[in-house]
């Protein structure tokens, strides 16, 4: 063969391959529905992917309303990525006027929920071994998409399932130092009874599973009767939800608010609790803080 044609056949060989390097080269757009299964899919995809999320820092999931710019965003996406059980309302609405095609993972596959009445918890997430489950199906789907990039996102998971892993063996030392009697908490909304089961905390609140419910005035009224009763000191604001509810049943159950809480929603960046690693240890921290202190008084 001669040099000029090897040289034609070399150059067809390297336009050819260009799509391919282009496809490598890009990060994955990958859509999630908030922003903690964002901070979730960044651990793991790192700079292979470009995660935005739907709700973002501070927002509430529960009563949140697609606008046509996210729309857009899951029609360019090539993954999307909700938690479930029944959590995204909305999402099924936001794909059929996307028009998107793509895959849809489903970050909760393959976790038992908690039940309240016969509808499933969706707070999963505020059970680190949960997240755990969360991280594999990560890890599961970015590979399916991008398997030349398995060995960094494999790397990448196993770090942070470490790091999962250790911050719960922390925190269950913490909490075994309280005793169970005195573990009782208000928040906002129903959103931390993983947390609960998790740690052997109980979880008392006005609202249901979703912010999107009214507390009634007997469920007020009962949780200001259980405060006086029983001496419940650790409540609760939440960063997602309107705090007059709980600062109204704190005043009349005698109590000083403990604190602030993230459940369904990051912080903004920069603050407190900006990743999923910050927000969980810090909502630890806050609440056997609370209940230490109660111990004391």
């Amino acid at each position: 063969m001669s040099f000029s044609r090897r040289h034609l056949l070399l150059s067809l060989l390297m336009l050819a391959a260009l799509p391919a390097l282009a496809q490598k080269a890009r990060p994955l757009r990958v859509v999630a529905s908030f922003s903690i299964l964002a901070d979730l899919l960044r651990n793991v995809g790192g700079d292979a992917v470009d995660v935005s999320a739907l709700v973002g820092p501070d927002a509430d999931a529960h009563v949140f309303e697609p606008s046509p710019t996210d729309a857009k965003r899951l029609a360019d996406a090539d993954l999307v990525v909700m938690n479930g059980l029944g959590f995204e309302g909305w999402m099924d609405r936001l794909v059929r006027s996307s028009g998107y095609r793509g895959p849809i993972m489903i970050a909760s596959t393959g976790i038992t929920p908690r039940r309240i009445g016969n509808e499933p918890d969706p707070h999963a997430w505020q059970d680190l071994a949960h997240a755990r489950l969360y991280v594999l199906n990560i890890l599961d789907a970015l590979i399916n998409i991008r398997p030349f990039d398995t060995a960094g996102f494999k790397q990448r998971a196993t770090q942070y399932l470490a790091r999962l892993t250790d911050l719960d063996a922390e925190l269950r030392k913490v909490f075994a130092g309280i005793p169970k009697a005195q573990r009782r908490v208000i928040t906002s909304h129903d959103a931390f009874g993983y947390f609960g089961d998790a740690y052997g905390i109980e979880f008392l609140s006005p609202q249901g599973m979703s912010t999107d419910s009214e507390a009634s005035a007997s469920a007020v009224a009962r949780l200001v009767d259980q405060i006086r009763r029983e001496g419940v000191r650790a409540v609760f604001v939440e960063n997602i939800t309107d705090p007059r509810l709980v600062e109204r049943i704190a005043r009349e159950g005698g109590v000083t608010l403990g604190g602030k809480l993230y459940s369904d929603a990051l912080s903004k960046p920069g603050t407190e609790a900006d990743t999923y690693l910050k927000l969980f240890a810090h909502n630890a921290k806050t609440i056997a803080g609370s209940l230490m202190t109660a111990r004391i008084r």
